[in-house]
This record gives C-alpha cells, sequence and structure tokens, in this order.
C-alpha cells in the first residue's frame, strides 16, 4: 500500500475491541515518533506509556474519550528542551514537534494493523496533576492505540473532504 493510500484508509477509531498490542509493535510505534523531525533537531518529545488498569484508570479521570483502547500514549514536551523562536517573543516549537510525532505514530500504528484515536478532549492542567508531571513537562495529546471491534467503522464525516481547490493557494 503506498502512503496516499495508507493515509486515506485510516480513521479516528472509536470502538476498540481492548485486545492487547503487541510489545514489538508498540515499539515500531514509539520508534516512528521518536524518529520524527523536530525543530533545530531538538527532539522535545516525551511518551507516557499508559496500559496497566491503574495508569488507563488514572487516564479515564483525565478525559472521556478512551473508547476501551489497551494502549494509551500521552504525548508532551518538556518546555526546557523546545526551541525557541528569537524573532517571535513566547513562540516554542512543542505543540508542532509533538504533532509530527503522534501523527507519524498514527500512520505507522495504521501500518502495522492498529487503529488510533488522537485525543484532545481534556483539561492540560488536570492531566498534569493526575500524572504527576514535572512543571517543565507540557501535556498535548492522548494517542488511544488499539485493535478494531467488530463495531469499527469510520464517521459519517470521516470521508468529507475539502477539495485541494479549496486548500490551495498559489503566490
Amino acid at each position: 500500500m503506498d502512503f496516499l493510500e495508507l493515509v486515506n484508509k485510516r480513521y479516528s477509531e472509536r470502538n476498540f475491541a481492548g485486545t492487547t498490542i503487541e510489545q514489538e509493535k508498540l515499539d515500531k510505534i514509539l520508534e516512528a515518533g521518536r524518529l520524527v523531525p523536530t525543530a533545530c533537531n531538538y527532539q522535545p518529545q516525551k511518551f507516557y506509556i499508559l496500559k496497566s488498569k491503574k495508569a488507563l484508570e488514572l487516564a479515564a479521570k483525565v478525559t472521556p474519550f478512551t473508547y476501551n483502547a489497551p494502549v494509551l500514549i500521552l504525548v508532551c514536551y518538556d518546555k526546557n528542551e523546545v526551541w525557541k523562536n528569537k524573532r517571535e517573543e513566547g513562540y516554542n516549537s512543542g505543540e508542532q514537534d509533538i504533532a509530527i510525532a503522534a501523527t507519524t505514530m498514527m500512520y505507522e500504528a495504521e501500518s502495522l494493523g492498529i487503529h488510533s484515536l488522537w485525543i484532545r478532549g481534556f483539561n492540560s492542567k488536570i492531566a498534569s496533576e493526575v500524572f504527576e508531571l514535572s512543571d517543565n513537562i507540557v501535556p498535548g495529546m492522548f494517542l488511544a492505540l488499539g485493535y478494531p471491534s467488530e463495531k469499527s467503522k469510520p464517521s459519517d464525516w470521516h470521508f468529507q473532504r475539502k477539495s485541494i481547490k479549496e486548500m490551495t493557494i498559489e503566490l
């Protein structure tokens, strides 16, 4: 399958089977997140793996959108390790760096037959408190991972895409 086929095939899973993901596949997914490009190659991303019963119960206190996923990755960045733009006060690359990492991990998961869901329906401060993250660690998103259940299917709005003409402007 070529990359565009993979991108088109992938959808946000909301019906995980709950089946355990093999460690070697999880390792490949994490490796994909490690190898991504980051601003100035500072690599500020941090991946907190949640798969124990206790960790998943804690995650459920932070967000209701886990859909029985057997693995969650809390994707964060370290404020002390981000690239800071000297031309724009207050800007750092953290959110963009972890967005690249999470997206890449989603596509690696899909290539391995594992479905995913990007979860941002939570309060970062609550996540930091529940998982006792240090002050320099900023939670960006959860990435839910798992095999699809028998009920799995793309949402009705998944295939509603704007045309390329609506998105591109030549200058």
